[in-house]
Parts: structure tokens; C-alpha cells; sequence
């Protein structure tokens, strides 16, 4: 890592295309050129934000801007996704969310299932600047706000989410992170039929020194309405395998969420106060599929094993891999069924 906790940037043509080299996809990473294709000098130029230029606005939230941006002078080449936040951050907490992004979607082969990070790099005021794939079709909340009143996902799309979900949760907990903040606004979609999981403002190391050294973190983090019960406690704090649990309760309600096509705690509340929810998460029933619902055996039986209460009780993420819901799907009719939806809402 470099000096202050930041990732190295990648060198531009590492991440660009330059003449002579074929296009890549909208959101694929460009492969490293011929040597003939270095610098003169032979040596690579660290990316800068002044190399980048926008190209259109995507969104602003509480913690930042993101744009589409391209290289500059770059037209023909792939964009990206440039999340800035709003106010530079030179804390321990700050570097270690470089970290957790160096683990996450930085360093090593990249996970398939989660949004990849190119670089941080830094604005002129010190504000930390994240060059990310580009997921063009936005989240899954954008893609179901964008089908109307179409309800929510069919199982076979639905079991691909899952499995996406929980192999890109695979990915994050063997690099010893825990995200803490998994639900639709932070899955994102392209039009090739890709979920990812993204946003890890909120993650959490809870494995260091290569696995070596396990530590406690906070788990008071987080969207209320996905958090666990055990997550609502004063300064509730949780080893490897509470920070993993406290993920797969999320990817419940996450699944239930996207199969009912509205919030499954306290739907009817515009406003819910965190009081509400707590109540509701802590001393009501666990959210499950309404008897009601058309609703397979396997979609319900994959609910519940995730929001078991007690955090002891609640699956894996193996055995969520290995549950009929995600391992006994059609593969190809799944991600078929994925991909048209998210297309016809672009």
C-alpha cells in the first residue's frame, strides 16, 4: 500500500485501451498490453484524477458524488464509475476502509461477484476517490423501482441473486471482511445479466495478519432495516463468525425484499424510526414469505435459514451455497431469466 493507507493506482494502460488494442466491454478491465506497448521510459505513469474526465452524472448520496468518467481523450475506451466522497478522511477509520477496499474488489484475482475497485486515488482536498467498474444498468432497487407495478423478482431470476450474492459474500468473509450493509441499493446490475455486490462504506476487517490474528468489530452499522437482532444491541460488537452471520441476515431480507417487491419490516411505515424497527426486528417473528404467496418450498426454506434469530442458528454461507434453492436451479434459464429482466428495465 502506499504512503497514508491508499491502494497504488493502476498504471493507464492497465486499465484503458490504447491504439492498437480491441475495445473491451462497457465494464470489463482492459489486460495488460505487449512490452512494446510500455513508455518509452519503461516505467508507468501513476493515474491521476486530472486523467479522467466525466461523462455523465450517476448519483449523490450522504457519503459522496459518483460519475461516469472515461480517460481523457480516451473516447473509444471503457468507462468507469468514479465515486468521490464529500470530505477527505485521514483517520484510522479512514485508512481502514482502504484497506477494506484493497481486500474487497482491489487486490488479487478479482471476484466475479463483486463490483471490482481500479484505484484510490485522492482529490485536491485530501477526499478519497474510488475508480470502480461500471455497472450500467444501477442497482437492483433501480431496476425493481423501473418495472412499476410488476411485483417483485420470479424465483429462477431470484435464485441467480442468491447465488451472486452469496458467492460474492464467499469472496468478501474469506479476505476477512464483513460487509454489513448488503440490500437492493447495493447490488448492481449491467446489461450482460452481472449482479455485484458494491459499497463498502460501512465494512469491517475482522481478520488480519493473513488470517492469522481474528479481532471483534462493530456491527451497529449498517441499514436498520437489514440489520440483525443481535446487531441492535449498545455498542454491539461481533467476532468472524458473528460479523458473517450478521451478513447472511441481511442477504434474507435482501432475497425476501426483491421476491415480495416492497420492504418486508414494516412496509406500511414511510418514516419508521429506528425504535420501530428495532421492536419489530427484536421482539416480533422473523420475516418470512407470507403463506399467502405463491412461494416454493426451497424459496422459503432459503429465507428462513438466514434469519434465524439467533445468530448461532443461522446458515452459513457454504450451506447457502449448498441449499436446493440456489444449488438445485437451472443455471442458464436462472441467468436468462436475470438478464431479461434487467434488460427490458434499461
Amino acid at each position: 500500500m502506499a504512503p497514508g493507507g491508499t491502494m497504488p493506482p493502476c498504471a493507464p494502460h492497465l486499465m484503458f485501451r490504447r491504439p492498437g488494442l480491441a475495445a473491451p466491454a462497457p465494464h470489463a478491465v482492459v489486460p495488460p498490453p505487449a512490452a512494446a506497448d510500455m513508455d518509452k521510459e519503461g516505467e508507468e505513469r501513476r493515474l491521476r484524477l486530472s486523467d479522467l474526465e466525466w461523462v455523465a452524472d450517476l448519483g449523490e448520496g450522504a457519503s459522496g458524488v459518483v460519475t461516469k468518467v472515461r480517460l481523457r481523450g480516451g473516447t473509444a475506451g471503457p468507462a468507469f464509475a468514479l465515486k468521490v466522497a464529500h470530505y477527505p478522511d485521514d483517520t484510522d477509520a479512514g485508512r481502514e476502509q482502504d484497506e477494506v477496499l484493497r481486500r474487497a474488489c482491489g487486490a488479487g484475482p478479482p471476484s466475479p461477484y463483486v463490483v471490482r475497485c481500479h484505484a484510490v486515488l485522492r482529490g485536491a482536498g485530501g477526499e478519497p476517490a474510488c475508480l470502480l467498474e461500471l455497472m450500467d444498468a444501477g442497482s437492483l432497487h433501480d431496476v425493481h423501482r423501473r418495472r412499476g407495478g410488476r411485483g417483485g423478482l420470479p424465483e429462477p431470476a431470484l435464485a441467480e441473486v442468491a447465488a451472486r450474492c452469496a458467492l460474492g459474500l464467499a469472496h468478501l468473509h474469506a479476505r476477512g471482511v464483513a460487509h454489513l450493509d448488503l440490500k437492493p441499493d447495493n447490488l448492481l446490475a449491467s446489461a450482460r445479466g452481472d449482479v455485484k455486490i458494491a459499497d463498502f462504506g460501512v465494512s469491517r476487517i475482522f481478520s488480519r495478519d493473513g488470517n492469522q490474528r481474528s479481532t471483534r468489530v462493530s456491527v451497529a452499522v449498517g441499514t436498520t432495516a437489514y440489520m440483525s437482532p443481535e446487531r441492535f444491541a449498545p455498542n454491539a460488537q461481533a467476532g468472524p463468525r458473528g460479523a458473517c452471520a450478521a451478513d447472511v441476515w441481511s442477504l434474507g431480507v435482501t432475497v425476501l425484499e426483491l421476491f415480495l417487491g416492497h420492504r418486508p419490516v414494516l412496509p406500511a411505515e414511510r418514516t419508521p424510526s429506528w425504535k420501530m424497527f428495532k421492536e419489530a426486528i427484536c421482539y416480533g417473528d422473523p420475516p418470512s414469505v407470507p403463506d399467502s404467496a405463491a412461494a416454493s418450498a426451497e424459496l422459503r426454506g432459503f429465507v428462513a435459514a438466514c434469519v434465524q434469530k439467533d445468530p448461532r442458528r443461522r446458515a452459513t454461507v457454504p450451506q447457502l451455497l449448498a441449499h436446493p434453492f440456489v444449488a438445485r436451479r437451472d443455471v442458464e434459464a436462472s441467468r436468462r431469466a436475470l438478464r431479461e429482466i434487467i434488460v427490458e428495465t434499461m
